[in-house]
């Protein structure tokens, strides 16, 4: 491993994967400078055309590039060009000061015989070697989101990193989960300087302290000694929190679509569904823990019963398990149904009535298709969603950008609920600190109108609970 000055100026070789992945990467390496291989550039031309994520954000780049080239000298492209382009809105936020270098003239390394320098990788490692030799004072290191790469690099002698700065957090076990658990002594220390008081049925707590700094808006309060103390975090102002106590929709009185929570996760995600004055829900958890079955009974209630949104829009990435079954025929809607096989499964216990028969059945399953209706996420660019009850299922396997797309679609009235498990991530270089799931949770943390909860039990059948804890 290379270690000189590995704290001063650096020069790093991207990757063509970490400009695929984000194009403004040419801009986050603060003052430290860019290489990129020539091979790295032929890339990128192949890549470029299509609609799909990663052709639009290899257009970006060339953007950029260009952009940064514009009025500059063939002298001024070998000596590198200045990354603190003052033309740039976005990415000279970012902070660049260093230098983009490209590769002018052919560099000879010494690969290892078992490593031609034919394929694009090795190229690339070629050129790494090759700056090392030339830059004995500089740490050169190489910038890739390719694991594979960065073995060989490392077996080589050359100092590789992932690319880090679309990590959300440094640990997933940090994620936000939503709850808080407060210690034993809370209502010694604070009953005394605690205000309490009801408003339209229901109780509030006025709280102050120390303690309130680590709360968040609709964060939820519990006491594991005191299982009728369930209350949710409202306001924050200075170290003063207005707390309300949640509803329990654990006992009969409250059912959702005739669904009850059985733990106390799934009370939090009934809270938050229900919620009007919520937007914006994430719920995280392993299979079998309800995410799909409460947000579908949420959305069924307030879609046919209260009349809140006027129909259920569901969606998720088609990201397949094993080998794609290739393409598909029918409408927009029909093309979906073999990708929202969850969705239906849920939708089929919510609606089973041993009453009826087939006929009561049938006019139920052709209400529900009336109000609940399957979009692809390739056709959601450009839309606008009014008083919708959108559900994105499996959006662990989105990026942050594509979160942000589909999250700016929402118009007045509409809630979006997004649903996951960090732990089954399909996309490539996605990981479980770079999701979009992640992305949001962290970022949507201290809105008043959004909420997260981490769903830790499985419910759905104690063999399937077995399996996931032994399998």
């Amino acid at each position: 491993m290379v270690k000189k000055d590995i704290h001063g100026r650096r020069l790093f070789v991207l990757d063509t994967n970490v400009l695929m992945h984000d194009p403004t990467a040419l801009f986050r390496f603060k003052e430290h400078d860019i290489y990129l291989p020539m091979v790295v550039l032929e890339e990128l031309d192949r890549g470029k055309k299509g609609v799909s994520e990663v052709a639009r954000n290899v257009r970006q780049v060339s953007r950029f590039i260009d952009d940064l080239m514009e009025e500059a000298s063939h002298s001024d492209i070998a000596r590198g060009l200045p990354l603190d382009a003052g033309h740039f809105e976005g990415p000279a936020a970012f902070g660049a000061s260093g230098h983009l270098h490209f590769q002018t003239r052919s560099l000879t390394g010494q690969l290892p015989d078992t490593l031609p320098g034919t394929t694009p990788d090795n190229t690339i490692l070629n050129t790494a070697l090759s700056l090392q030799k030339e830059r004995p004072d500089q740490c050169v290191t190489l910038v890739s989101k390719d694991i594979n790469l960065r073995i060989k690099a490392a077996v080589l002698g050359i100092h590789a990193e992932d690319y880090y700065n679309d990590q959300v957090l440094d640990d997933v076990n940090l994620l936000y989960t939503g709850t808080c658990e407060l210690p034993a002594d809370f209502w010694d220390r604070h009953v005394q300087t605690m205000d309490s008081w009801q408003e339209e049925g229901r109780t509030f707590y006025r709280i102050s302290g120390p303690i309130t700094e680590q709360w968040h808006p609709n964060q939820f309060l519990y006491r594991p000694d005191d299982p009728a103390f369930v209350a949710v975090v409202r306001e924050i102002q200075g170290d003063t929190a207005r707390v309300e106590m949640a509803r329990d929709y654990t006992g009969a009185r409250h059912t959702v679509w005739g669904i009850n929570a059985r733990n106390r996760e799934q009370n939090f995600a009934l809270n938050l569904l229900m919620d009007p004055e919520v937007d914006f829900v994430t719920l995280v958890g392993t299979a079998g823990t309800g995410k799909t079955l409460l947000t579908l009974a949420a959305g069924l209630a307030q879609t046919l019963e209260e009349n809140r949104y006027r129909e259920i829009i569901m969606t998720r990435v088609t990201v397949p398990v094993g080998e794609d079954i290739g393409f598909l025929p029918g409408t927009e809607e029909e093309k979906m149904t073999p990708w929202m096989g969850a969705l239906m499964d849920n939708l089929e216990v919510l609606t089973h009535s041993e009453s009826g028969g087939d006929w009561g059945r049938a006019a139920t399953n052709e209400l529900l298709m009336n109000r609940v209706k399957i979009r692809s996420m390739n056709f959601m660019r450009g839309r606008t969603f009014l008083n919708r009850f959108i559900i994105l299922d499996e959006a662990q396997n989105l990026t942050a950008k594509q979160m942000k797309t589909l999250i700016t679609r929402a118009g007045p009235g509409t809630k979006v609920i997004c649903l996951g498990n960090i732990a089954q991530i399909d996309t490539p270089y996605l990981t479980e600190t770079s999701s979009g799931l992640t992305y949001v949770v962290d970022r949507f943390r201290p809105w008043a109108h959004a909420g997260h909860v981490t769903l830790l039990r499985g419910e759905r059948s104690r063999l399937a609970d077995y399996a996931s804890e032994t399998l």
